[in-house]
């Protein structure tokens, strides 16, 4: 991995304007002033960024049209739709001035995949860097219908009877996630392995882009999917299939997307990329309002964006779930989060689980230097930055970079501490 220029990281760390305009926290309308701190007019005016058509990427499509990009001195920011994860990927390795992309709203995993060389062309190794986390909560696993007399929910015992008996009658059961090591085949490995179904033996693991998931189920090329929102609440509103359960449920709180930019885009930028952090966290702040989840579901709806009814994605943004089976929870607690609780801060505890986790399924090597790599691409000193230069309460910048042991809904523990230990007590691991 190429190393940064120090000169310019202390240039960055040490401009932090006095007179930054201050965020208009939770509130409905912006002010058309630009980024005013003297000396942090950012060196370009825009940026390329990508995304995919789920509503974790509100804060970039909010950002764009509230104008906050242009409100931070980035009026020509683009957000460019993505048809995949496999397409975000390659337009980040041709970067903007290749007909690509300068960064994207991303799966928390993929830059460190990228960062590291395993998942890029000819695997050479592409300097990522996250500035931001996008939100926590918010992914869903679903089922066929097929399946819905066996009750299958957050424990997938029922659905693991239903792998066996299909796979002695020659059947292959197929379960579909967006990207191999992304959040989604994490979260759909972890369901499985918990019940004790080896997610690489005992049925077959699809990619599938989100958008197309719903219409994969309703031809019957898979039994159970993992995705973001609105596709989860989109496939019970037509009544192809069910939730089984939402990810806050597996994970109460969990990271999910990230910003992800090229390492030399913020290199060659960095007050063009403190002020594109300041806009999505003022954008995030925005979007977890309740006041504004109407208003911001009526936006990423739109045809240049998800080109969904705006009804498939406003009830569990709101906190509303009907799994499809007769179970509606009102309020939940596991709704999408874009700023409360440390949403927005990239945590280094959670991309140290990230690896962890794809060190278990051979997605990373097992002698990776986790602590380096992560120094190498978690930008959190960044997110720092823009937040101070932009007024943030206090309350709202983590005091450190871990948030302590995780809890998941099977009991095992993951101690930031002791990462060697929650991968050993796995029982079925592929390292």
């Amino acid at each position: 991995m190429s190393k940064r220029n120090p000169l310019t990281r202390r240039q960055f760390l040490g401009r932090s304007a006095t007179g930054a305009a201050l965020f208009a926290s939770l509130r409905t309308a912006f002010p058309s002033g630009a980024w005013a701190a003297t000396g942090d007019t950012p060196e370009v005016t825009g940026a390329t960024l990508g995304f995919i058509a789920l509503t974790d990427a509100s804060p970039l499509i909010v950002a764009k049209e509230k104008g906050l990009f242009a409100k931070y001195g980035l009026p020509d920011v683009q957000v460019s739709k993505q048809a995949s994860w496999g397409t975000t990927r390659d337009n980040l390795e041709l970067g903007s001035t290749g007909g690509g992309i300068d960064g994207a709203h991303i799966l928390s995993p993929m830059p460190y995949l990228m960062a590291n060389g395993r998942i890029t062309k000819n695997n050479v190794k592409l300097p990522m860097y996250v500035l931001a986390r996008l939100n926590l909560n918010g992914q869903g696993i679903s089922v066929a219908n097929a399946y819905k007399d066996l009750k299958v929910g957050l424990d997938a015992r029922s659905f693991g009877e239903a792998v066996r008996k299909a796979r002695s009658a020659g059947k292959d059961t197929k379960c579909a996630v967006t990207f191999p090591g992304g959040t989604h085949d994490l979260w759909m490995r972890y369901w499985l392995a918990a019940a004790g179904i080896d997610p690489d033996k005992d049925v077959s693991t699809i990619v599938v882009p989100p958008p197309q998931m719903v219409a994969n189920m309703k031809v019957d090329t898979m039994d159970a999917f993992c995705v973001g929102e609105p596709w989860n609440g989109q496939l019970v509103d037509q009544k192809m299939g069910f939730t089984a359960l939402t990810t806050g449920e597996m994970w109460a709180n969990h990271p999910e997307k990230c910003l992800g930019l090229r390492a030399d885009w913020v290199d060659r930028h960095p007050k063009a990329a403190k002020a594109l952090l300041a806009a999505v966290l003022e954008a995030q702040q925005w979007c977890d309002s309740p006041g504004n989840k109407d208003e911001m579901c009526r936006i990423v709806s739109g045809r240049e964006w998800f080109k969904v009814p705006v009804e498939d994605i406003a009830g569990r943004a709101k906190g509303t779930f009907d799994y499809g089976t007769g179970r509606v929870v009102q309020d939940s607690p596991h709704l999408m989060k874009f700023w409360r609780d440390h949403a927005s801060y990239p945590f280094k505890s959670h991309d140290l689980w990230f690896l962890t986790e794809n060190q278990r399924w051979g997605q990373q090597p097992a002698g990776l230097d986790r602590k380096a790599l992560i120094d190498a691409v978690n930008r959190e000193d960044l997110w720092r930055e823009a937040a101070k230069a932009a007024g943030v309460a206090a309350a709202d910048i983590p005091a450190g970079t871990s948030r302590g042991p995780e809890t998941f809904f099977d009991g095992k523990v993951f101690d930031p501490n002791d990462p060697d230990a929650y991968l050993k007590a796995q029982t079925i691991r592929h390292v």
